[in-house]
């Protein structure tokens, strides 16, 4: 419930008493929306911006183009419209002609960002999206609210910068030998046809040594294929918990309302503890 569910509340009880339970519900409801606000307008000031071919792994500012995938691409479910991301809202007209959820979502598909140096994959699973664009229609008592990001629109990212390599390491090639002879173990009549030389029934230690070469020659045969891929870049989620931010907007004009809402809510505040203290007196 927001600021105004609240006032709504407070005019709903009677007298005194009420507005002294409501008001500082507000004040503390707008005091966590300040703290949001700031941290926000910190993050897009503060994070200097980097290049997709020179960023660094870990939290990033990165600013280009949005671009849907060559192979797939992404169509809002409402409108149809081709996009990068959507986010969607069906409703429809209830009790009181209150306009009640009947269905919402929003894509989970990769899309990518392109600057000047490169591109990398941005995940928007998680992400917080803010969008310049949207679109309100109804249909008789239906409602429905789209807002997405489109094909070839500024792309702004906040997000923790990966470099993903299908290339695997000593420890990895061990358990993969270790999960091809467990697999083979499990298979036991194939296992005795295949290793089992003298045919007595059980695979002595010597046998057993040249099912474990058998096994490395594989690992190392599909780790070399691997090896032939390349690195892909990626953008996501913070594993560490920080914002992970996505807009069409440019940092400056996200910056400035993310201050705006900061200054509103910080208003709201004291305006809020300012009439407590007038009623409270």
């Amino acid at each position: 419930m927001g600021s105004w569910g609240f006032l709504g509340l407070g005019a709903h009880f009677e007298g005194r008493l009420g507005w002294l339970i409501v008001l500082p519900l507000i004040a503390a409801l707008s005091l966590w929306a300040w703290t949001a606000m700031f941290r926000r307008y910190r993050a897009v000031g503060d994070t200097p911006t980097s290049q997709v071919a020179s960023a660094a792994q870990g939290y990033v500012e990165l600013c280009g183009r949005a671009l849907h995938q060559p192979e797939a691409k992404t169509l809002a479910p409402l409108s149809g419209r081709e996009c990068c991301w959507y986010q969607y809202r069906r409703e429809r007209r209830g009790a009181k002609k209150k306009w009640q959820v009947e269905e919402e979502g929003e894509s989970a598909a990769v899309f990518r960002l392109r600057d000047a140096t490169g591109a990398c994959v941005v995940d928007p699973s998680d992400a917080e999206v803010v969008t310049n664009r949207k679109q309100v229609w109804t249909e008789g008592d239906r409602r429905f609210t789209e807002w997405w990001i489109a094909d070839g629109d500024p792309l702004y990212v906040l997000g923790e910068f990966r470099t993903l390599s299908a290339l695997r390491d000593a420890v990895d090639r061990k358990n993969d030998i270790g999960a091809v002879l467990a697999e083979w173990k499990r298979d036991r009549p194939q296992l005795l046809q295949r290793f089992d030389l003298d045919r007595d029934g059980e695979i002595s230690f010597k046998e057993w040594a040249l099912a474990r070469a058998e096994a490395k020659r594989q690992v190392e045969r599909a780790h070399a294929q691997l090896a032939e891929t390349p690195p892909l870049d990626a953008l996501g989620s913070p594993r560490d918990g920080r914002l992970y931010l996505l807009s069409n907007i440019d940092p400056r004009g996200l910056a400035r309302r993310f201050a705006l809402w900061a200054w509103a809510h910080l208003g709201a505040f004291f305006a809020a503890l300012g009439v407590f203290l007038y009623v409270l007196l």
